[in-house]
This record gives C-alpha cells, sequence and structure tokens, in this order.
C-alpha cells in the first residue's frame, strides 16, 4: 500500500512517468525524434542523400546512447521510435549515395 503513502505527481518532466525531472533523457529522447523525423523524411529525395546518411548516423548514435541512460518507459518509447525512423533514412541514404560524395 505504498502508492497511499506516496501519491503519483502530475509535475515534472513531459517524458518522465515517474514524476520527476529529467532533463539529460528528455533533451536526448527529443533530439532522437528530430534526427530521426528529419533523415525519415529527407530518405524519399535522392539529391538529399548525403544529409540523410549524416542525419541517420547521428540519429543512430544519439538515440544509442539515449536508450542507455533513459529512465522511465515514456522515454525508452520514444527513443525507439526516434531510433527506427533514423534507422530507415540512415539505410536509404546509404542505398541513394552514402556518406560520402563521390
Amino acid at each position: 500500500m505504498a502508492q497511499v503513502t506516496h501519491p503519483k505527481s502530475s509535475g515534472g518532466s513531459l517524458f518522465a512517468s515517474d514524476g520527476r525531472s529529467h532533463p539529460l533523457q528528455d533533451g536526448l529522447t527529443a533530439a532522437t525524434l528530430i534526427l530521426g523525423l528529419v533523415a525519415f523524411v529527407t530518405c524519399w529525395f535522392h539529391s538529399l542523400s548525403l544529409l540523410t546518411s549524416w542525419v541517420g548516423l547521428v540519429g543512430i548514435l544519439v538515440g544509442a546512447y539515449a536508450q542507455y541512460v533513459s529512465v522511465t518507459t515514456r522515454e525508452r518509447f520514444l527513443t525507439i521510435l526516434g531510433l527506427g525512423a533514423a534507422a530507415i533514412g540512415f539505410f536509404l541514404g546509404m542505398a541513394h549515395g552514402g556518406l560520402f560524395v563521390l
């Protein structure tokens, strides 16, 4: 009956479900989502393969670290969404031209 003595507070972070603030984890999660979104959107344009590849690679690396330091399930869920989008963008960017223009 510990939940009776410690009621769940609604304050804190948008991504934290435990009621505490996690600024590092929130920032990394938001960065992963943004990088994943950019990589996913730009992967549909063949002329942007250089941008797609680099943004996807950075998104994968940032997302991997965000997953490592995440505290709550909500942060992990959003990080996985960003990681998936970044990976799709990275792989399609690599298929369309890669990290370097030759």
